[in-house]
Protein backbone atom coordinates (compact mmCIF):
# COMPACT_ATOMS: atom_id res chain seq x y z
CA UNK A 1 0.00 0.00 0.00
CA UNK A 2 0.94 3.34 -0.38
CA UNK A 3 1.56 5.80 2.40
CA UNK A 4 -0.85 8.06 4.17
CA UNK A 5 -0.59 11.26 4.64
CA UNK A 6 1.12 11.40 7.99
CA UNK A 7 3.72 8.39 7.35
CA UNK A 8 4.44 10.25 3.72
CA UNK A 9 5.32 13.60 5.76
CA UNK A 10 7.51 11.89 8.27
CA UNK A 11 9.32 10.24 5.24
CA UNK A 12 9.58 13.15 3.89
CA UNK A 13 11.56 14.85 6.83
CA UNK A 14 8.32 15.53 8.91
CA UNK A 15 8.79 19.63 8.13
CA UNK A 16 7.37 20.29 4.81
CA UNK A 17 4.56 21.97 4.21
CA UNK A 18 0.87 21.03 2.37
CA UNK A 19 1.79 22.53 -0.76
CA UNK A 20 5.37 20.76 -0.71
CA UNK A 21 3.32 17.15 -0.15
CA UNK A 22 0.77 18.31 -2.91
CA UNK A 23 3.31 18.84 -5.30
CA UNK A 24 5.48 16.15 -4.31
CA UNK A 25 2.51 13.61 -4.66
CA UNK A 26 1.14 15.41 -7.99
CA UNK A 27 4.53 14.14 -9.32
CA UNK A 28 4.04 10.49 -8.55
CA UNK A 29 0.42 10.55 -9.67
CA UNK A 30 1.22 9.04 -13.19
CA UNK A 31 4.86 6.85 -11.99
CA UNK A 32 6.07 4.15 -9.54
CA UNK A 33 4.72 4.46 -5.90
CA UNK A 34 6.50 3.38 -3.04
CA UNK A 35 4.89 -0.13 -3.22
CA UNK A 36 6.52 -3.39 -4.06
CA UNK A 37 3.97 -3.81 -6.43
CA UNK A 38 4.44 -0.61 -8.04
CA UNK A 39 8.42 -0.75 -7.90
CA UNK A 40 8.29 -4.15 -9.69
CA UNK A 41 7.38 -2.62 -12.83
CA UNK A 42 10.25 -1.30 -13.24
CA UNK A 43 12.42 -1.64 -16.72
CA UNK A 44 15.87 -2.08 -17.00
CA UNK A 45 17.18 0.82 -19.32
CA UNK A 46 19.08 -0.15 -22.83
CA UNK A 47 22.16 2.43 -22.14
CA UNK A 48 23.11 0.13 -18.98
CA UNK A 49 22.09 -2.99 -20.60
CA UNK A 50 24.72 -1.83 -23.80
CA UNK A 51 27.41 -0.44 -21.82
CA UNK A 52 28.92 -3.65 -20.00
CA UNK A 53 31.91 -2.06 -18.29
CA UNK A 54 31.74 1.44 -15.85
CA UNK A 55 34.72 2.62 -13.34
CA UNK A 56 34.00 3.44 -9.77
CA UNK A 57 35.72 5.58 -7.49
CA UNK A 58 35.72 4.33 -3.91
CA UNK A 59 37.43 7.50 -2.30
CA UNK A 60 36.85 9.33 0.59
CA UNK A 61 38.69 10.35 3.72
CA UNK A 62 39.21 6.86 4.96
CA UNK A 63 41.40 7.02 1.81
CA UNK A 64 43.62 9.97 2.75
CA UNK A 65 45.66 7.09 5.86
CA UNK A 66 46.35 4.83 3.08
CA UNK A 67 45.57 1.69 5.13
CA UNK A 68 42.75 -0.08 3.43
CA UNK A 69 39.24 -0.42 3.69
CA UNK A 70 36.86 0.06 6.58
CA UNK A 71 39.72 2.27 8.53
CA UNK A 72 37.19 4.54 10.01
CA UNK A 73 35.38 1.39 12.35
CA UNK A 74 39.15 -1.31 12.62
CA UNK A 75 40.80 1.72 14.19
CA UNK A 76 38.68 1.79 16.92
CA UNK A 77 38.60 -2.22 17.47
CA UNK A 78 41.43 -3.08 20.11
CA UNK A 79 43.98 -5.63 18.37
CA UNK A 80 42.77 -4.99 14.49
CA UNK A 81 45.95 -4.48 12.52
CA UNK A 82 44.33 -0.55 11.38
CA UNK A 83 44.15 -0.19 15.42
CA UNK A 84 47.39 -0.91 16.41
CA UNK A 85 48.53 1.32 12.77
CA UNK A 86 46.86 4.17 14.64
CA UNK A 87 47.35 4.36 17.94
CA UNK A 88 51.27 4.16 16.38
CA UNK A 89 50.51 6.69 14.06
CA UNK A 90 48.31 8.90 15.36
CA UNK A 91 47.56 8.05 18.93
CA UNK A 92 45.22 6.48 21.02
CA UNK A 93 41.41 6.76 19.60
CA UNK A 94 40.51 8.10 22.80
CA UNK A 95 42.54 11.01 22.10
CA UNK A 96 42.76 11.37 18.54
CA UNK A 97 39.98 9.77 16.56
CA UNK A 98 38.52 9.97 12.85
CA UNK A 99 37.20 13.18 13.30
CA UNK A 100 40.53 14.17 13.29
CA UNK A 101 41.49 12.72 10.23
CA UNK A 102 38.88 14.06 8.03
CA UNK A 103 41.20 16.77 7.10
CA UNK A 104 44.07 15.11 6.42
CA UNK A 105 42.37 14.30 2.90
CA UNK A 106 43.18 17.01 0.91
CA UNK A 107 43.29 15.21 -2.72
CA UNK A 108 46.27 17.63 -3.76
CA UNK A 109 46.43 16.15 -7.04
CA UNK A 110 43.34 15.23 -7.64
CA UNK A 111 42.70 15.83 -11.57
CA UNK A 112 38.92 14.65 -12.41
CA UNK A 113 38.44 15.75 -16.03
CA UNK A 114 42.57 13.69 -16.91
CA UNK A 115 41.47 10.52 -15.12
CA UNK A 116 37.79 10.62 -16.34
CA UNK A 117 39.61 10.67 -20.05
CA UNK A 118 41.94 7.53 -19.00
CA UNK A 119 38.84 5.66 -18.06
CA UNK A 120 37.05 6.78 -21.29
CA UNK A 121 39.74 5.78 -23.12
CA UNK A 122 40.04 2.60 -21.12
CA UNK A 123 36.01 1.75 -22.68
CA UNK A 124 34.41 2.62 -19.60
CA UNK A 125 30.70 3.87 -20.61
CA UNK A 126 29.66 4.61 -17.29
CA UNK A 127 31.48 6.47 -14.04
CA UNK A 128 30.14 5.85 -10.47
CA UNK A 129 32.06 8.80 -7.54
CA UNK A 130 31.13 7.45 -3.82
CA UNK A 131 28.75 9.75 -2.77
CA UNK A 132 28.99 8.64 1.09
CA UNK A 133 30.81 5.84 2.71
CA UNK A 134 29.78 4.24 6.05
CA UNK A 135 31.68 6.63 7.70
CA UNK A 136 28.85 8.82 7.70
CA UNK A 137 31.04 11.59 5.61
CA UNK A 138 29.11 13.39 2.92
CA UNK A 139 31.38 14.21 -0.71
CA UNK A 140 29.00 16.91 -1.96
CA UNK A 141 27.50 20.23 -0.53
CA UNK A 142 25.40 18.12 2.03
CA UNK A 143 22.50 20.41 3.53
CA UNK A 144 21.95 18.13 6.39
CA UNK A 145 25.91 17.76 8.14
CA UNK A 146 28.74 20.08 8.08
CA UNK A 147 30.56 16.62 7.75
CA UNK A 148 31.29 16.91 4.09
CA UNK A 149 34.00 17.12 1.66
CA UNK A 150 32.81 20.75 0.55
CA UNK A 151 33.73 21.91 4.28
CA UNK A 152 36.44 19.83 5.24
CA UNK A 153 39.10 17.54 3.88
CA UNK A 154 39.49 18.72 0.19
CA UNK A 155 37.00 21.58 0.60
CA UNK A 156 35.93 20.45 -2.84
CA UNK A 157 32.36 19.24 -3.94
CA UNK A 158 33.59 15.84 -4.67
CA UNK A 159 30.56 14.29 -6.70
CA UNK A 160 30.02 17.03 -8.76
CA UNK A 161 33.36 17.65 -9.89
CA UNK A 162 33.07 14.11 -10.75
CA UNK A 163 30.27 14.48 -12.31
CA UNK A 164 31.03 17.35 -14.78
CA UNK A 165 34.35 15.60 -15.90
CA UNK A 166 31.73 12.34 -17.07
CA UNK A 167 28.94 14.40 -18.34
CA UNK A 168 31.53 16.26 -20.18
CA UNK A 169 33.39 12.83 -21.39
CA UNK A 170 29.83 11.31 -22.28
CA UNK A 171 29.99 8.86 -19.84
CA UNK A 172 26.62 7.71 -17.95
CA UNK A 173 27.31 9.30 -14.35
CA UNK A 174 26.62 6.99 -11.11
CA UNK A 175 26.42 7.86 -7.00
CA UNK A 176 26.67 5.19 -4.54
CA UNK A 177 25.37 5.53 -0.87
CA UNK A 178 26.64 3.16 2.04
CA UNK A 179 24.95 5.76 4.27
CA UNK A 180 22.42 3.35 5.50
CA UNK A 181 25.00 0.70 7.63
CA UNK A 182 26.48 3.71 9.20
CA UNK A 183 24.48 3.54 12.52
CA UNK A 184 25.54 0.25 13.43
CA UNK A 185 28.94 0.06 11.80
CA UNK A 186 30.05 3.13 13.60
CA UNK A 187 29.20 2.16 17.13
CA UNK A 188 32.69 0.62 17.98
CA UNK A 189 33.83 4.35 18.22
CA UNK A 190 32.26 4.49 21.83
CA UNK A 191 33.30 1.76 22.85
CA UNK A 192 36.74 1.47 24.88
CA UNK A 193 39.96 -1.09 24.87
CA UNK A 194 39.39 -3.93 26.78
CA UNK A 195 42.90 -4.74 28.16
CA UNK A 196 45.91 -2.67 28.40
CA UNK A 197 46.69 0.53 29.99
CA UNK A 198 43.70 2.23 28.52
CA UNK A 199 40.89 -0.30 29.23
CA UNK A 200 38.15 1.60 30.15
CA UNK A 201 38.93 4.82 28.31
CA UNK A 202 36.22 5.51 26.19
CA UNK A 203 36.74 6.26 22.44
CA UNK A 204 36.27 10.19 21.23
CA UNK A 205 32.89 8.80 19.68
CA UNK A 206 31.59 8.32 22.80
CA UNK A 207 31.60 12.15 23.55
CA UNK A 208 27.76 13.84 23.01
CA UNK A 209 29.53 16.47 20.77
CA UNK A 210 30.54 14.59 18.04
CA UNK A 211 27.17 12.66 17.73
CA UNK A 212 26.84 13.96 14.66
CA UNK A 213 29.65 12.41 13.13
CA UNK A 214 29.24 8.93 15.29
CA UNK A 215 25.50 8.96 15.51
CA UNK A 216 24.01 8.42 18.95
CA UNK A 217 22.41 5.44 21.14
CA UNK A 218 24.71 2.86 19.01
CA UNK A 219 27.45 1.91 21.14
CA UNK A 220 27.79 -1.59 19.64
CA UNK A 221 30.61 -4.08 19.05
CA UNK A 222 29.14 -6.27 16.45
CA UNK A 223 27.14 -5.48 13.50
CA UNK A 224 24.86 -8.11 13.01
CA UNK A 225 22.80 -6.90 10.55
CA UNK A 226 23.39 -3.49 7.91
CA UNK A 227 19.62 -2.23 9.02
CA UNK A 228 17.92 -3.65 11.90
CA UNK A 229 17.11 -1.95 14.89
CA UNK A 230 18.09 1.59 13.52
CA UNK A 231 15.70 4.17 15.10
CA UNK A 232 13.39 5.67 13.15
CA UNK A 233 14.56 9.14 12.99
CA UNK A 234 18.14 8.01 11.55
CA UNK A 235 16.10 6.24 8.68
CA UNK A 236 14.31 9.76 7.91
CA UNK A 237 17.73 11.43 8.25
CA UNK A 238 19.01 8.51 5.70
CA UNK A 239 16.16 9.43 3.58
CA UNK A 240 16.96 13.11 3.25
CA UNK A 241 20.31 12.79 2.52
CA UNK A 242 19.82 10.31 -0.64
CA UNK A 243 17.22 12.60 -1.64
CA UNK A 244 19.47 15.75 -1.73
CA UNK A 245 22.11 13.47 -3.40
CA UNK A 246 19.72 12.37 -6.27
CA UNK A 247 17.85 16.05 -6.33
CA UNK A 248 21.12 17.47 -6.58
CA UNK A 249 23.28 15.30 -9.10
CA UNK A 250 20.33 13.92 -10.79
CA UNK A 251 22.46 10.33 -11.52
CA UNK A 252 21.89 7.81 -14.00
CA UNK A 253 22.87 5.70 -11.23
CA UNK A 254 22.26 5.03 -7.38
CA UNK A 255 23.99 2.33 -5.85
CA UNK A 256 23.21 1.02 -2.35
CA UNK A 257 25.76 -1.31 -0.20
CA UNK A 258 23.48 -3.60 1.02
CA UNK A 259 20.25 -4.14 0.32
CA UNK A 260 17.24 -1.55 -0.19
CA UNK A 261 17.41 0.41 2.99
CA UNK A 262 14.70 0.85 5.93
CA UNK A 263 11.21 -0.39 4.00
CA UNK A 264 8.65 2.66 3.44
CA UNK A 265 11.47 4.79 3.42
CA UNK A 266 13.63 3.39 1.19
CA UNK A 267 10.93 2.53 -1.39
CA UNK A 268 9.50 6.03 -1.33
CA UNK A 269 13.28 7.32 -2.23
CA UNK A 270 13.75 4.92 -4.89
CA UNK A 271 10.17 5.94 -6.34
CA UNK A 272 11.19 9.42 -6.18
CA UNK A 273 14.61 8.52 -7.93
CA UNK A 274 12.66 6.76 -10.66
CA UNK A 275 9.74 9.02 -11.22
CA UNK A 276 12.05 12.34 -11.20
CA UNK A 277 14.60 10.87 -13.37
CA UNK A 278 11.70 9.61 -15.96
CA UNK A 279 10.45 13.24 -15.88
CA UNK A 280 13.75 14.62 -17.06
CA UNK A 281 14.54 12.46 -19.63
CA UNK A 282 10.86 12.01 -20.99
CA UNK A 283 11.46 8.58 -20.04
CA UNK A 284 12.83 6.08 -17.79
CA UNK A 285 16.82 6.39 -18.12
CA UNK A 286 17.36 5.52 -14.15
CA UNK A 287 19.86 2.57 -12.82
CA UNK A 288 19.04 1.20 -8.97
CA UNK A 289 21.80 -1.44 -8.35
CA UNK A 290 21.22 -3.18 -4.81
CA UNK A 291 22.57 -6.60 -2.97
CA UNK A 292 20.20 -9.45 -2.42
CA UNK A 293 21.28 -10.04 1.18
CA UNK A 294 20.14 -10.83 4.52
CA UNK A 295 20.96 -7.23 6.41
CA UNK A 296 17.05 -6.47 6.94
CA UNK A 297 16.87 -4.68 3.56
CA UNK A 298 14.71 -5.31 0.58
CA UNK A 299 15.39 -6.87 -2.44
CA UNK A 300 13.01 -8.14 -4.84
CA UNK A 301 13.55 -9.21 -8.59
CA UNK A 302 12.61 -7.11 -10.96
CA UNK A 303 12.58 -3.42 -8.74
CA UNK A 304 16.08 -2.99 -9.74
CA UNK A 305 19.61 -3.99 -11.16
CA UNK A 306 20.68 -6.61 -8.75
CA UNK A 307 24.78 -6.14 -7.64
CA UNK A 308 26.84 -8.90 -6.43
CA UNK A 309 30.12 -7.60 -4.74
CA UNK A 310 33.37 -9.30 -5.69
CA UNK A 311 30.96 -11.69 -6.91
CA UNK A 312 29.63 -13.41 -10.60
CA UNK A 313 26.73 -15.76 -12.02
CA UNK A 314 26.33 -19.64 -12.68
CA UNK A 315 25.03 -19.20 -16.00
CA UNK A 316 22.92 -16.98 -17.92
CA UNK A 317 20.84 -14.51 -15.69
CA UNK A 318 17.40 -13.86 -16.88
CA UNK A 319 17.60 -9.93 -15.47
CA UNK A 320 20.80 -8.32 -16.43
CA UNK A 321 22.49 -7.62 -13.27
CA UNK A 322 26.15 -6.24 -12.16
CA UNK A 323 29.57 -7.18 -10.46
CA UNK A 324 31.56 -4.55 -8.50
CA UNK A 325 34.52 -5.34 -7.65
CA UNK A 326 38.07 -3.77 -7.44
CA UNK A 327 41.64 -3.92 -8.81
CA UNK A 328 42.95 -3.83 -5.14
CA UNK A 329 41.47 -2.69 -1.72
CA UNK A 330 37.89 -0.81 -1.89
CA UNK A 331 40.09 1.88 -0.03
CA UNK A 332 43.50 2.55 -0.95
CA UNK A 333 46.17 0.67 0.99
CA UNK A 334 50.15 1.07 0.32
CA UNK A 335 51.62 -1.78 -1.13
CA UNK A 336 48.34 -3.84 -1.80
CA UNK A 337 48.62 -6.28 -4.40
CA UNK A 338 46.34 -5.58 -7.67
CA UNK A 339 44.21 -7.78 -10.10
CA UNK A 340 46.22 -8.16 -13.91
CA UNK A 341 44.72 -6.72 -16.76
CA UNK A 342 44.01 -10.32 -17.52
CA UNK A 343 41.82 -11.19 -14.16
CA UNK A 344 40.03 -8.41 -15.08
CA UNK A 345 39.62 -8.87 -18.85
CA UNK A 346 38.18 -12.73 -17.47
CA UNK A 347 35.59 -11.25 -15.39
CA UNK A 348 34.67 -8.94 -18.00
CA UNK A 349 33.41 -11.15 -20.26
CA UNK A 350 32.92 -13.94 -18.29
CA UNK A 351 30.20 -11.45 -16.58
CA UNK A 352 28.61 -9.95 -19.95
CA UNK A 353 28.77 -13.33 -21.63
CA UNK A 354 26.00 -14.30 -18.84
CA UNK A 355 24.12 -10.98 -19.53
CA UNK A 356 25.65 -9.06 -16.50
CA UNK A 357 27.98 -5.47 -16.43
CA UNK A 358 31.66 -4.89 -14.31
CA UNK A 359 32.12 -2.25 -12.25
CA UNK A 360 35.65 -1.67 -11.52
CA UNK A 361 36.94 0.16 -8.47
CA UNK A 362 40.65 1.91 -9.00
CA UNK A 363 41.34 3.16 -5.83
CA UNK A 364 42.91 6.12 -5.42
CA UNK A 365 45.66 7.75 -2.63
CA UNK A 366 45.16 10.26 -0.93
CA UNK A 367 46.76 12.88 -3.45
CA UNK A 368 44.05 11.46 -5.94
CA UNK A 369 46.32 10.13 -8.41
CA UNK A 370 46.53 6.40 -10.24
CA UNK A 371 49.64 5.13 -8.77
CA UNK A 372 52.53 3.69 -10.94
CA UNK A 373 50.84 -0.15 -11.07
CA UNK A 374 47.21 1.22 -11.26
CA UNK A 375 48.19 3.08 -14.18
CA UNK A 376 49.69 -0.12 -15.31
CA UNK A 377 46.62 -2.57 -15.36
CA UNK A 378 44.64 0.41 -16.61
CA UNK A 379 46.88 0.15 -19.69
CA UNK A 380 46.69 -3.07 -20.01
CA UNK A 381 42.79 -3.32 -20.04
CA UNK A 382 42.88 -0.22 -22.43
CA UNK A 383 45.29 -1.93 -24.94
CA UNK A 384 43.04 -4.99 -24.95
CA UNK A 385 39.13 -3.17 -24.65
CA UNK A 386 40.49 -0.78 -27.84
CA UNK A 387 41.19 -3.74 -30.24
CA UNK A 388 37.99 -6.37 -28.52
CA UNK A 389 35.34 -4.14 -27.52
CA UNK A 390 33.16 -4.28 -30.53
CA UNK A 391 32.36 -8.25 -29.38
CA UNK A 392 31.23 -6.55 -25.50
CA UNK A 393 29.11 -3.43 -25.98
CA UNK A 394 25.85 -3.25 -26.98
CA UNK A 395 25.54 -7.32 -27.20
CA UNK A 396 23.03 -9.94 -25.53
CA UNK A 397 23.98 -13.58 -24.23
CA UNK A 398 24.07 -16.52 -26.77
CA UNK A 399 22.66 -20.01 -26.15
CA UNK A 400 25.48 -20.58 -23.72
CA UNK A 401 27.65 -18.46 -22.11
CA UNK A 402 30.65 -20.40 -22.53
CA UNK A 403 32.93 -23.45 -23.06
CA UNK A 404 35.92 -24.91 -21.45
CA UNK A 405 37.16 -26.17 -18.31
CA UNK A 406 36.25 -22.86 -16.60
CA UNK A 407 32.44 -24.17 -17.28
CA UNK A 408 32.76 -27.42 -15.60
CA UNK A 409 33.70 -25.37 -12.28
CA UNK A 410 30.75 -25.26 -9.86
CA UNK A 411 29.54 -21.84 -8.80
CA UNK A 412 27.12 -20.32 -6.58
CA UNK A 413 25.64 -17.06 -7.71
CA UNK A 414 25.71 -14.58 -5.27
CA UNK A 415 28.38 -12.66 -3.55
CA UNK A 416 32.62 -12.69 -2.90
CA UNK A 417 32.92 -15.60 -4.91
CA UNK A 418 35.23 -14.29 -8.36
CA UNK A 419 38.13 -16.10 -7.08
CA UNK A 420 36.08 -19.08 -7.20
CA UNK A 421 37.04 -19.54 -10.89
CA UNK A 422 39.98 -20.34 -12.23
CA UNK A 423 42.17 -17.90 -14.51
CA UNK A 424 40.82 -18.25 -17.88
CA UNK A 425 43.21 -20.04 -20.77
CA UNK A 426 42.95 -20.46 -23.96
CA UNK A 427 40.99 -23.64 -23.38
CA UNK A 428 38.13 -21.01 -22.01
CA UNK A 429 35.93 -19.67 -24.70
CA UNK A 430 32.96 -17.09 -23.74
CA UNK A 431 30.11 -15.97 -26.31
CA UNK A 432 28.00 -12.81 -27.39
CA UNK A 433 25.74 -12.13 -29.72
CA UNK A 434 25.03 -8.86 -31.95
CA UNK A 435 21.96 -9.42 -34.52
CA UNK A 436 23.24 -12.36 -37.31
CA UNK A 437 27.16 -11.79 -35.33
CA UNK A 438 28.64 -14.06 -32.80
CA UNK A 439 31.63 -13.10 -31.03
CA UNK A 440 33.76 -15.62 -29.26
CA UNK A 441 36.16 -14.80 -26.69
CA UNK A 442 39.13 -17.09 -26.88
CA UNK A 443 40.57 -16.58 -23.62
CA UNK A 444 44.54 -17.04 -24.33
CA UNK A 445 46.23 -17.57 -27.25
CA UNK A 446 46.15 -21.08 -28.93
CA UNK A 447 48.70 -22.93 -29.85
CA UNK A 448 48.37 -23.08 -34.11
CA UNK A 449 44.51 -23.81 -34.05
CA UNK A 450 41.64 -22.13 -31.89
CA UNK A 451 38.71 -25.41 -32.09
CA UNK A 452 34.87 -23.41 -31.09
CA UNK A 453 33.21 -26.90 -30.05
CA UNK A 454 29.74 -25.10 -29.97
CA UNK A 455 29.95 -23.84 -33.21
CA UNK A 456 29.85 -26.70 -34.86
CA UNK A 457 28.00 -28.23 -37.67
CA UNK A 458 27.16 -31.02 -35.48
CA UNK A 459 26.86 -29.04 -31.94
CA UNK A 460 23.79 -29.49 -29.90
CA UNK A 461 23.66 -25.25 -29.96
CA UNK A 462 22.83 -25.94 -33.41
CA UNK A 463 24.67 -22.73 -35.19
CA UNK A 464 24.00 -22.95 -37.92
CA UNK A 465 26.07 -22.57 -41.27
CA UNK A 466 28.99 -19.97 -40.76
CA UNK A 467 29.65 -17.69 -43.52
CA UNK A 468 32.77 -15.68 -42.50
CA UNK A 469 35.30 -15.44 -39.66
CA UNK A 470 37.51 -12.17 -38.59
CA UNK A 471 39.99 -12.15 -35.87
CA UNK A 472 39.28 -8.78 -34.20
CA UNK A 473 43.30 -6.69 -34.49
CA UNK A 474 44.22 -8.86 -37.51
CA UNK A 475 44.04 -7.22 -40.72
CA UNK A 476 44.48 -10.30 -42.82
CA UNK A 477 41.96 -13.15 -43.76
CA UNK A 478 41.68 -16.21 -41.60
CA UNK A 479 41.84 -20.06 -42.46
CA UNK A 480 39.11 -21.19 -41.07
CA UNK A 481 36.55 -24.57 -41.71
CA UNK A 482 33.29 -25.60 -39.96
CA UNK A 483 33.08 -29.53 -38.82
CA UNK A 484 30.94 -31.39 -37.22
CA UNK A 485 32.92 -31.41 -33.87
CA UNK A 486 33.91 -27.35 -34.03
CA UNK A 487 34.81 -24.45 -35.71
CA UNK A 488 38.61 -24.47 -36.36
CA UNK A 489 40.58 -21.55 -36.81
CA UNK A 490 43.97 -21.74 -37.62
CA UNK A 491 45.76 -18.87 -36.44
CA UNK A 492 48.06 -16.25 -37.69
CA UNK A 493 51.53 -16.51 -37.13
CA UNK A 494 51.95 -13.14 -35.02
CA UNK A 495 50.30 -12.96 -31.32
CA UNK A 496 47.79 -10.69 -30.67
CA UNK A 497 47.70 -10.70 -27.10
CA UNK A 498 48.31 -13.30 -24.07
CA UNK A 499 45.11 -12.03 -22.67
CA UNK A 500 42.90 -13.60 -25.31
CA UNK A 501 41.31 -12.48 -28.39
CA UNK A 502 38.21 -12.64 -29.91
CA UNK A 503 36.68 -14.27 -33.04
CA UNK A 504 33.87 -12.19 -34.84
CA UNK A 505 31.56 -15.25 -36.79
CA UNK A 506 29.60 -14.25 -38.97
CA UNK A 507 26.08 -16.44 -38.82
CA UNK A 508 23.24 -17.56 -41.77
Amino acid sequence: MALNRRDLLKSLGGACSALALSKYLKAQANGFLGTRESLRSYEVPNWFRDAKFGIWAHWGPQSAIEDGDWYARNMYMQGSDQYRYHVETYGHPSKVGYKDLVDIWKAAKWDPEHLMSLYKKAGAKYFVSMGVHHDNFDLWNSKYTRWNAVKMGPKKDVVGLWQDAARKHGLRFGVTEHLGASWNWFGVSKLSDKTGPMAGVPYDGANPAYDELYHSGNAQAKVESWYRDVPESYQIKWFNRIKDLVDSYQPDLLYSDGSLPFGKYGRELLAHFYNTNAKRNGKLEAVYNCKKADDGGQFADGMCVRDMERGVADGIAENPWQTDTCVGDWHYKRGQRYKTPKKVIDLLTDIVSKNGNLLLNFPLPNSGQLDFEEMEVLQGITEWMQINSEGIYATRPWKIYGEGPSTQVKIVTGNFNEDKQNDLTAEDVRFTTKGSTLYAFVMGWPQKEAVIRALGSGSPQNPGKIHHVKLLGDPGSLKWKQEADGLKVEMPAEKISDIGITLKVELA
